[in-house]
């Protein structure tokens, strides 16, 4: 059974909504300054540099720790699907040293398994989906497993089972790491924190503005453009099957099997 992140989240909609409350806070911080300032000057003054740094201090690190965590994900995702593609040959390729007779129903059970891997990485990300997927091919490692230990065995073959096995057990140990790596995400505490503390900095940004008569669109529109695209890429990274950046260029080495290794 498996559980994971539904991103349905990562939308328009959602960045929309980060970019509208952060030039809502902005306002109010600016809001807030001018009220200070009509009624203690020095006071609406005093302290902020320091507030200032702590808070963006700390969202330039969470910005970097949650950027870095997604980058090296996705580049794991990449080199793993490359990696079960090679394997899920390296099985094909070395039932060949089975009898020619218990060949074909392995090679049919194996095709079918390449198809649910494959029906795995395109349905993301849908969980429901991908559980589905998922089970099928589990169910297929049983099969597949089961039925080539006795061929192996009733082969009498010293080099079938020590270089056929392995092999194997290789196929199956980095399907599930590639399951792991699809459904492994950074909390989703961290990043709420991460808004929390941006919506924080945008009441900063829109006090520091404040004290002059006209607003500064610029600034503000800059600002809370940088954010939000900082956001989406990290997302972005982190959800490989939405957004922009996606994996299907390593994905497609298991389409190519599929295509290629008929039984």
């Amino acid at each position: 059974m498996i559980s994971g992140i539904n991103p349905s989240f990562l939308s328009a909609f959602t960045f929309l909504g980060i970019a509208a409350g952060m030039l809502f806070f902005m306002e109010a911080g600016r809001w807030l300054k001018n009220r200070l300032l009509s009624q203690d000057a020095e006071a609406a003054k005093s302290g902020i540099g320091a507030v200032e740094g702590a808070v963006f201090s700390l969202i330039a690190l969470l910005i970097a720790f949650t950027f870095s965590g997604a980058a090296s994900r996705f580049q794991e995702r990449r080199e793993t699907a490359v990696k079960e593609a090679n394997a899920i040959g390296t099985v094909w390729l070395r039932l060949d040293l089975l009898p020619s007779a218990v060949q074909p129903s392995l090679r049919e059970k194996l095709h079918q398994y390449i198809t649910a891997r494959v029906a795995f990485d395109q349905v993301l990300p849908n969980v429901t989906a991908a559980k589905a997927e998922f089970n099928k091919s589990s169910s297929l490692q049983k099969q597949i497993w089961t039925e080539a230990i006795a061929d192996c065995r009733d082969s009498g073959s010293p080099s079938a089972t020590s270089m056929l096995l392995p092999a194997m057990n290789d196929m199956f140990d980095l399907s599930t790491t590639r399951v792991m790596q699809a459904l492994t995400h950074t909390p989703l505490l961290i990043y709420a924190i991460l808004v929390f503390l941006v919506m924080g900095g945008s009441v900063l940004v829109g006090y520091g503005m404040g004290g002059s008569r006209r607003r500064n669109w610029f600034h503000s529109f800059a600002f809370v453009a940088t954010i939000t695209m900082a956001l989406y890429l990290i997302l972005d990274f982190e959800f490989p099957s939405v957004g922009l950046i996606r994996l299907a260029p390593f994905e497609q080495a298991l389409v190519n099997l599929q295509l290629n290794l008929q039984p």
